[in-house]
């Protein structure tokens, strides 16, 4: 299964010069990931051109989707879900569990949440997942397949700075569930010591899909 994410830039390659080697490029991607930061119209024009699912979840600044959510595209945050995805007869699912937001660096931000409010929203997203028949403890057979999240886990791919540190209990998630992928944005190129992929000590491939990247899973 091969995945596009995206996240924090629109990307020219994808959005301003769309061509036939573009398209070329995309032909084989079978789900698209936003990991936030981004405009509702960029994610409508990449579902609508590659026609794949689009998966998303909310970055630090887009308070823009109260208004206008990005249409045909599936809203992640806070919920585990079940996609299929794949071209003709080989359509797989996969389960992915989002949490958009970033740390809390102003008061009164939406989408913005202290380390313990993550935790909160952790403990209604396995509740939430429960009611949905998935089960409460998200067992070996409901377990993520990626978590998808705008902030990284602290302490890889994060920074200093209160506004781009992430968040402790991500890390807690991928040692309980041992996704494949964990797909952030948020720390983005030119910030620096920029690094696209990290081994987690789970054994969770991180992944920060800052612009855009194409992976296999």
């Amino acid at each position: 299964m091969k995945i596009l994410m995206i996240a924090d830039h629109e990307e020219s390659a994808l959005w301003g010069s769309w061509s036939e080697r573009t398209a070329g490029i995309l032909s084989e991607v079978d789900l698209i990931l936003s990991a936030g930061d981004l405009s509702a119209k960029y994610l409508e024009f990449l579902v609508t051109m590659i026609n794949v699912p689009l998966v998303y979840v909310r970055g630090n600044h887009d308070g823009a989707y109260d208004r206008e959510p990005p249409l045909g595209c599936i809203n992640a945050d806070g919920r585990m879900l079940e996609i299929r995805c794949g071209r003709g007869s080989n359509k797989e699912t996969v389960r992915i569990m989002g949490l958009g937001g970033s740390m809390r660096y102003k008061d009164n931000a939406a989408d913005m949440y202290t380390e313990k409010e993550m935790r909160g929203r952790i403990i209604k997203l396995k509740a939430r997942a429960f009611r949905d028949g998935l089960s409460g403890r998200l067992s070996r057979g409901a377990s993520p397949d990626i978590l998808l999240t705008h902030s990284p886990c602290r302490g890889y791919g994060d920074m200093d700075d209160l506004a781009h540190t992430g968040f402790e209990c991500f890390n807690a998630l991928l040692e309980e569930y041992h996704p494949k992928l964990h797909v952030f944005g948020h720390v983005h190129r030119e910030y620096g010591d920029f690094r696209r992929a990290t081994p987690h000590p789970s054994g969770t491939q991180l992944i920060n899909a800052s612009g855009y990247c194409i992976t296999d899973i």
